[in-house]
């Protein structure tokens, strides 16, 4: 073949690599049907629908909340937490493969070098008698390999790995928002704990009054050494139930420790209790949940990713047609090795095409659409699982605030309770096992309005989690 045909012909191919075909279906998001708003906006709660600054980056969710020391923690989060960090590195090599598949649409170009002593047998069939038993032989090849993307079998790769790319992107995304979510928890829960040992300490000071009171009386010949013992009972079980507290608390802060990336052995956190009502929270509409929750996108990343790998099966049933040349620097004499005459080349086109596979590739085909059903179920689900945990949190908010409200009332029914069956016992008019009695519901009460503030604030961090935490999937990169 003469040189200007080849190039004419790799020329014609190169062509058709550029503006040929891509096999396969192309990618259309799965319909996901979202209703207009959530059940739960019917009630009053402390939440509202979509506002123009619901449209702003609330990448930050937790400031919200505006403890400063939980906002520091959740910095602290971001940057050392080695689960995180794990993450970002599966995306880093989900990027690499991205780069790795690119490289298959340009020419493969290798060199090298080699130089060896040969020695002819002397009784080889035709060896000429005048030719040379021993000699040097030294070579420098230089080889040109490239697949054109006819049938678009590399850009389909590209691509599959880039939408896989994007939801690692997505997942890590998800990690950092279940992860800051987690550590939001566990700060709460901490400072639940610790409004539950302030309720604890202060009623110690109550009872440890009661207590001097009875003894008192009981000096006085008012009362009995029964009601001394009832008194000391009481303050005493009340204190071991304030100590018991510490183990809860102590196991919340070695979780935020590892959750920082810190040692738990030293790792303390201040004592604070939690106090105030949950903030408002912007809930948006349902279909706004599709591009603000990052596991969402990672799951309708991954149809991408197979739907393309479906064009990749089905490019082995077109021909391979690859275009080829080397050269070669070839002599016995390394001083000749660059001489004009020591050059030697070929070059040219070469195809295959299977006849048979027993139905390989059939199978291949089938097993990509596979997959991509796989993915479209696990996205659909994905989406329904959201919306449940958006109304979930919802639910749990305006129920809680219900619940808090009557529960304020017990508190206040029994503390007025206390205060008359105190006032009796003092003037001889009652037993103390009535005022013990009173004193034990109103601790009861006080300690169920506390968990309900704990309940609240840990359900509005919920949801700040059902809705994304701010994250959008715009955020996703392009590769």
């Amino acid at each position: 073949m003469k040189v200007g045909s080849a190039t004419k012909i790799a020329a014609l191919i190169g062509a058709l690599a550029i503006t040929g075909c891509k096999v396969g279906p192309n990618y259309k998001a799965p319909a996901m049907p979202a209703p207009p708003a959530y059940s739960e906006e019917g009630h009053n709660g402390p939440w509202t629908a979509a506002t123009p600054a619901d449209a702003t980056d609330r990448g930050t969710w937790w400031t919200i909340y505006g403890d400063a020391e939980l906002n520091d923690l959740e910095q602290r989060c971001a940057a050392a937490n080695q689960t995180i960090a794990a993450a970002m590195q599966a995306y880093e090599q989900s990027h690499d493969l991205v780069r790795e598949s690119r490289s298959s649409l340009y020419p493969t170009i290798s060199i090298g070098a080699s130089a060896s002593r040969n020695r002819i047998s002397s009784t080889r069939p035709l060896r000429p008698s005048n030719a040379a038993q021993d000699y040097w032989d030294f070579l420098i090849p230089l080889n040109i390999s490239w697949e054109p993307d006819l049938w678009g079998r590399v850009r389909r790769q590209i691509e599959s790995n880039t939408a896989s790319a994007q939801a690692s992107a997505a997942d890590l995304a998800n990690i950092r928002l279940s992860l800051q979510g987690e550590l939001a928890v566990s700060f709460f829960q901490l400072r639940g704990i610790d409004l539950q040992a302030q309720l604890l300490q202060n009623t110690l000071n109550a009872y440890e009054q009661t207590l001097k009171l009875t003894q008192d009386r009981f000096r006085g010949g008012l009362s009995t050494d029964s009601d001394v013992q009832q008194a000391k009972a009481q303050l005493e079980e009340t204190r071991a139930q304030l100590i018991d507290l510490g183990v809860g608390r102590a196991q919340l802060e070695h979780a935020i420790a590892v959750l920082v990336g810190a040692p738990a052995t030293g790792f303390h956190i201040a004592e604070n209790p939690l106090m105030g009502d949950p903030p408002s929270t912007p809930t948006g509409i349902p279909s706004e949940l599709l591009q603000r929750r990052p596991d969402i996108a990672s799951a309708e990343r991954r149809v991408a990713a197979t739907n393309a790998l479906i064009g990749v099966a089905k490019s082995a049933y077109y021909p391979t047609i690859v275009l080829g040349a080397s050269g070669t620097l070839e002599s016995s004499q390394i001083t000749q090795l660059f001489n004009e005459g020591s050059a030697g080349w070929n070059a040219g086109p070469s195809a295959n095409q299977i006849l048979f596979d027993a139905g390989r590739r059939r199978a291949e085909v089938d097993y990509a659409v596979s997959q991509r059903e796989q993915a479209t179920a696990l996205y659909r689900e994905q989406v329904l699982s959201a919306f449940r945990d958006v109304e979930d949190q919802l639910a749990a908010l305006r129920v809680l605030e219900q619940e808090a409200g009557v529960q304020a009332a017990a508190v206040a029914a029994a503390k007025r309770s206390t205060e008359l069956s105190t006032l009796r016992y003092k003037r001889g008019l009652a037993p103390y096992l009535e005022v013990l009695t009173n004193q034990t519901i109103e601790l009861n009460n006080e300690r169920a309005a506390a968990a309900l503030v704990a309940s609240r604030i840990l359900a509005s961090t919920r949801l700040q989690i059902a809705l994304g935490g701010g994250w959008s999937s715009a955020q996703l990169p392009q590769n």
